[in-house]
């Protein structure tokens, strides 16, 4: 993955050293996959531009904080997740107000010439519904539980992966997903033909 490219982790060594033109250079590389990410976390294209920004701006104040022992796109998304939990805390748009005027142009730009979605036929309609269901039984489980189902099978990163990004251990992530994927079964709503497929979350 392009995480995994010396490229990636030397920009990232470069912005974690206080290079600003390098971090710009990581959020080229990522920002459509977290735009994707917020949109799923949102379902609206604004609050989603407005999350996956204020998310950058998080990871540059905090990039010191990133050890190397996850993805940098897995450490992204779990300050993904933690600002949109805080924003529907809080019941309120996360804002967007700490980057300077060219950067928040500039990223602004590139967001608003993000491809367009092209009409969905009726069995990818269908797909889509059926993953909107499923989402909405996923909103409905306890913080943890819904942070390791979305950074599984969402963001597809590995257990210690997770682990890492969430500072917890191994064992945690396997216990809180387990717990997660039972609780999803359980619910009358979750849609029947994935009660017994685990990755039944992954068809977004």
């Amino acid at each position: 993955m392009e995480d995994d490219l010396p490229d990636q982790r030397s920009l990232v060594q470069q912005a974690k050293a206080g290079d600003a033109e390098a971090f710009d250079a990581i959020c080229r590389t990522c920002e459509s996959r977290l735009f994707h990410q917020a949109l799923t976390l949102c379902g609206n294209v604004t609050l989603a531009q407005e999350l996956a920004q204020e998310t950058l701006v998080e990871a540059w104040k905090h990039l010191r904080r990133y050890n190397g022992r996850c993805q940098f796109f897995t450490w992204l998304c779990a300050i993904l997740i933690n600002r949109h939990r805080n924003a529907l805390r809080e019941k309120r748009p996360v804002p967007f107000s700490a980057l300077a005027a060219p950067a928040h142009d500039e990223l602004q730009n590139r967001i608003d010439h993000l491809p367009a979605h092209e009409s969905m036929p009726d069995e990818a309609a269908l797909l889509h519904e059926r993953a909107l269901l499923v989402w909405k039984c996923i909103e409905a489980l306890p913080p943890k539980h819904k942070q390791v189902i979305y950074l599984r099978f969402y963001v597809g990163d590995s257990l210690e992966g997770i682990a890492a990004a969430l500072g917890c251990s191994v064992g945690t992530v396997k216990s809180r997903l387990f717990h997660a994927l039972d609780k999803l079964r359980s619910m009358n709503t979750f849609p029947r033909q994935f009660q017994d497929n685990e990755v039944g979350v992954g068809i977004l």
